[in-house]
């Protein structure tokens, strides 16, 4: 049968930059780090004592007192960022077709506050157990896309993906997929989480996963540098409106890019750590730009995974030299996660906005905080871009990310062109 093509139309961000798409995309072009000690929660007795937080945040100011009470922050976020989206894509939805319409999201952990809270109090509690009326509906992962759903009346396909941090590119993979296949017009599609909490930063001190740099928070992040200590928690929301492409055209739609090609696969190695060949990795960046109908040679630029882990820094540049092999030095290859940490389940949403603004700027963000070369990255055959942005005619565009439990996901865009 022959695909549809996918635009984007629309985009909507909350995240440790900035409180809307400009002020983020802004701010990452600009080298910002959204590291700071913790605000959520008092964090003086944890190893870990700083993150990314969404900044100046009210619920609020958003929604009524009564509202904000039944919603985690994750489905906090993720409803301010579909606003957003959905505003900038200019979608008439007194005209559209609401049944053709539908939301996937993307979550690795979601309510995890809500569960942390409820228990916290319940251990307290020595008498009769008393759980807040909406407790599971505020923790369970899939009811970010039920709100959204909800609220604009949006009948088509509806759910989120779980797959650690490569939730929200499999939610873009099965979006784009689903319009391809004409089942739907449009989605809201992308990811949130918030995640910095006791259980979430306490959890993955456990690990041993994330830095403890806590005498320069706004340098902890620092992927491809020889002194990474481990990634920074981040936290957020990011949507995308995904569209077909004639129907946007029809209605005179602004388009950023266009949705080219996805590809999935596993490790097949290891609870948390990667292949260290990249193998699984190399996987889905081939499936996605075949699944484009392109080479490894059309792509200018690669938003990594690239956590500021000592493994996963290491796995990573070896996938893309497998795939790539001397395109590789022709490539801008960068990772935002030096700036709005590691968003975990939203990590995708927000770096395929990041790629998709790159093709859309022709200006690649840079990694920063790199200082020092790790002799185990052959820095020679990958064109990293540090510390500075870069300008360049970018239009074709790859997007990683990897989860633990060996999931990887990788999204290709490209310049929309008729």
């Amino acid at each position: 049968m022959d695909l549809k093509r996918v635009v984007v139309t629309g985009i909507g961000a909350l995240t440790p930059l900035g409180n809307n798409l400009q002020q983020s995309w802004e701010s990452l072009v600009n080298g910002v780090s959204g590291a700071a000690p913790i605000k959520n929660f008092n964090a003086d007795k944890f190893k870990t004592k700083f993150a990314c937080e969404v900044k100046d945040y009210i619920a609020t100011d958003y929604f009524d007192r009564k509202e904000a009470r039944k919603l985690d922050p994750c489905g906090q976020f993720g409803l301010i960022a579909a606003a957003e989206a959905i505003t900038d894509s200019k979608l008439d939805l007194e005209k559209e077709d609401l049944e053709r319409i539908g939301v996937i999201w993307g979550s690795g952990i979601g309510g995890l506050k809500t569960f942390s809270d409820e228990m916290i109090n319940f251990a307290k509690n020595d008498e009769t157990p008393r759980f807040n009326p909406f407790f599971i509906p505020k923790m369970i992962a899939d009811i970010t896309a039920g709100h959204i759903s909800i609220k604009y009346g949006f009948m088509g396909p509806n759910y989120v993906t779980v797959a650690a941090c490569a939730s929200s590119t499999n939610a873009m993979a099965d979006a784009f997929n689903y319009i391809r296949l004409g089942k739907a017009d449009v989605f809201v599609t992308g990811g949130s989480e918030a995640s910095v909490y006791e259980a979430g930063v306490g959890g993955f001190n456990a690990m041993h996963a994330i830095s403890t740099r806590n005498d320069e928070p706004a340098k902890a992040s620092r992927p491809f540098d020889k002194n990474r200590d481990g990634f920074v928690m981040g936290e957020g929301g990011v949507a995308l409106i995904f569209e077909e492409m004639e129907h946007a055209l029809a209605r005179g739609a602004q388009i950023y890019a266009e949705v080219a090609g996805s590809g999935l696969s596993g490790d097949a190695h290891h609870m948390t750590a990667p292949h260290p060949e990249g193998k699984g990795a190399a996987k889905s960046m081939r499936d996605a730009i075949s699944d484009a109908g392109l080479t490894p040679e059309d792509v200018d630029h690669i938003n990594t995974h690239g956590t500021s882990t000592p493994v996963g820094d290491v796995a990573e540049p070896k996938a893309i030299e497998l795939v790539f092999g001397e395109h590789a030095k022709d490539i801008f290859v960068n990772s935002t996660k030096s700036m709005t940490g590691h968003l975990l389940g939203a990590a995708g949403a927000l770096e395929g906005m990041a790629a998709i603004m790159a093709i859309h700027t022709n200006t690649v963000p840079p990694t920063i905080n790199f200082e020092e070369k790790d002799p185990n990255i052959n820095y020679d055959a990958i064109n990293f871009v540090f510390n500075e942005a870069v300008k360049g005619e970018i239009n074709v565009a790859l997007s990683n990310t990897f989860g633990f439990g060996g999931h990887n996901a990788s999204m290709v865009f490209r310049k929309f062109k008729k």
